[in-house]
């Protein structure tokens, strides 16, 4: 099974009930589930339990690391259903604790004036270095478990436009830019290409956070865990095609560091906007 075949089961939830899902995650060796895989999920769930209106907005809350052992159960309550609004909130799960909280709401499709910050002037992915390349020359300073994450086909893939955040070269305000798309086509649903990119836009955000001081990608002196994630969805897009994610950090303190992202398909178009705090605590010793 392709590792984007993968993904699409993995966000294929089980119903179990009429507002109850369960899901799986990969069994990749890693000790918690990856954040953006709950936020998928998550927001599948909702999705389940909605008809004719696409999610806008979504804001979730990390509760407690999640085991991949276990299934997470999903609890959808509905809470309101309008004549313009629907709105959400899934509670994820296991071992008798919830792990993570979203809300989410759902519109329906509306004509309206429009406006939107303008794309980065940043190279296109064919002149960028592919993950192929960015393994082939850090391979041998990659801790073991990154090594091993990298041996694996990977469903999303990334190619970075400031190649020297890996080396530890300072970032003003934590921006920089990666082109994202998965690595093989995907079914034309709108709400397949949206669950696929609130499963991505968790892979790198945290990141800005860490550039401005110069902290590299294989840097494990700090402990990393993401608290919330909010993203808004603008405009239609295919999460198959490249999509440049900017990212900036404003502010860091106490531990936390807050960081947004801005996504935009390559003809300029700006389809999302994403929101996160994590903790970025340095480890004793």
């Amino acid at each position: 099974m392709s590792a984007v075949a993968n993904l699409l089961g993995i966000l294929d939830l089980e119903r179990l009930e009429v507002n109850l899902f369960r899901g799986k995650s990969p069994q990749d060796g890693w000790q918690r589930v990856f954040g953006g895989q709950v936020i998928g999920q998550a927001l599948v769930a909702a999705c389940r339990t909605v008809e004719d209106r696409r999610p806008h907005s979504l804001h979730g809350y990390f509760v407690l690391p999640g085991d991949p052992k276990a299934p997470i159960i999903y609890e959808v309550e509905r809470v309101r259903d309008g004549r313009s609004f629907s709105t959400r909130r899934v509670k994820a799960i296991q071992h008798g604790a919830a792990i993570f909280s979203l809300s989410a709401s759902f519109h329906v499709e509306e004509e309206g004036e429009e406006h939107q910050f303008a794309m980065p002037d940043v190279p296109p992915p064919e002149e960028l270095k592919s993950e192929a390349d960015v393994r082939q020359l850090f391979h041998a300073h990659m801790p073991e478990a990154m090594k091993a994450y990298f041996a694996r086909e990977r469903p999303i893939e990334i190619r970075p436009v400031e190649f020297g955040r890996y080396t530890g070269e300072r970032q003003p305000e934590g921006k920089f830019h990666v082109w994202i798309r998965t690595t093989a086509p995907l079914p034309d649903d709108p709400v397949v290409h949206r669950c696929v990119l609130a499963y991505a836009s968790d892979m790198t955000l945290l990141d800005a956070a860490n550039v401005p001081h110069g902290r590299s990608f294989f840097d494990q002196s700090v402990q990393a865990a993401s608290l919330d994630h909010a993203m808004w969805f603008h405009r239609p897009f295919r999460a198959d095609d490249w999509l440049l994610y900017a990212h900036d950090s404003p502010s860091g303190q106490s531990s936390r560091g807050f960081t947004r992202g801005s996504i935009y398909t390559r003809q300029g178009v700006l389809v999302a906007s994403v929101a996160q705090e994590g903790l970025l605590r340095k480890k004793r010793g």
